[in-house]
């Protein structure tokens, strides 16, 4: 992303209120990866927000304040012209790679007006959500799973981003799934079913679960659990079933998801609810990323989570992560 990269190493002070009834606070503020970094001045994040989720709450005025989202739980005041150029420009740019409301909604008059009918008769709902995964971009998924992630954190807590870990789980994603996988993993405090996927690449993991780990191929299983149950049931689509033909015409047509429909889903990952990979998909997960299967279904065995069968060739496996690496993911939550 041209204006991104343009900006990487931009950052200026601005006043962070975490939430309607907390003081606002003294930050710096930071461009990350397809995200706007709030961190204190001792270097420590404190939050992060999804780039193309980002709204600004008063156009034109000055200082500009912003929100990650249209509930503004949290807001960001800054005066610095510099900074607010900037990220008006990346708006701007991330903008372009959304889809068009008006654009889509003339180019779904214009094709399907002769066959209304016909979808409404004869179209099974299954259609129409097919439909509709295989047109929204990645921008609007990242978008919708940063919404979702927003609303789980605000129950269970914020997500854990002790730097050392940070880079941690990102070496961990290069190891299980490749240099050019778009997974990002983020812990959160609680999480009953260990691991869960969100749209846009998003791997959710549970604190407690990495803390307990002896081994970093249980976590490794884990993540690989909830990547392949995507292929079973599309993050998004979870979504889509739930909430029903209307809703998903509606993200079909204008781009847009109700906030009460993603607050709806947060809810069901916090009680638990995900979708399981069958293990035949999990086996050939584990396989492609050269990961032993005992430690994972010996923790499995005893959740009751999906059993991987284990054909996986147990000598000469490549390192899942150094000590060290280890070590500061499992004290990813310790500040």
């Amino acid at each position: 992303m041209t204006a991104l990269e343009k900006y990487v190493r931009l950052e200026s002070d601005g006043l962070w209120r975490a939430g309607s009834d907390a003081q606002r606070r003294d930050v710096t503020v930071s461009f990350g990866d397809a995200t706007l970094v709030m961190s204190d001045h001792s270097g420590r994040p404190l939050s992060h927000w999804s780039l193309p989720a980002l709204l600004r709450q008063n156009p034109q005025a000055h200082p500009a304040v912003y929100a990650p989202d249209e509930d503004a739980s949290e807001t960001l005041e800054i005066a610095d012209e510099l900074m607010i150029d900037a990220i008006e420009q990346v708006r701007a740019a991330l903008g372009k790679t959304r889809p068009k409301p008006g654009k889509l909604r003339h180019l779904i008059t214009a094709g399907f007006a002769a066959l209304i009918v016909a979808i409404a008769v004869f179209w099974l709902p299954g259609a129409l959500t097919r439909q509709t995964l295989a047109v929204v971009p990645m921008s609007k998924r990242v978008e919708i799973g940063a919404t979702v992630l927003g609303h789980i954190q605000r129950e269970t807590g914020t997500v854990c981003r002790h730097p050392a870990g940070v880079t941690a789980a990102g070496r961990l994603v290069t190891r299980l799934l490749g240099t050019g996988s778009n997974a990002r993993i983020v812990v959160l405090p609680g999480l009953p079913q260990g691991a869960a996927a969100l749209p846009g690449g998003i791997i959710a993991l549970d604190r407690t679960l990495l803390e307990q780990a002896d081994d970093p191929a249980i976590v490794a299983g884990y993540i690989l659990s909830a990547r392949s149950a995507r292929f079973r049931v599309d993050p998004l689509e979870q979504i889509l079933q739930s909430a029903g033909l209307r809703v998903t015409f509606r993200l079909l047509t204008t781009g847009d998801l109700p906030s009460e429909v993603l607050q709806a889903h947060a809810a069901r990952v916090i009680a638990g609810e995900a979708a399981r990979p069958d293990a035949a998909t999990l086996r050939t997960a584990f396989a492609a990323a050269q990961v032993p299967v005992a430690p994972y279904n010996a923790v499995a065995t005893v959740r009751g989570d999906t059993l991987a069968p284990d054909t996986v060739t147990q000598t000469a496996l490549p390192l899942i992560l150094r000590d060290d690496e280890w070590v500061s993911l499992q004290n990813i939550c310790n500040t």
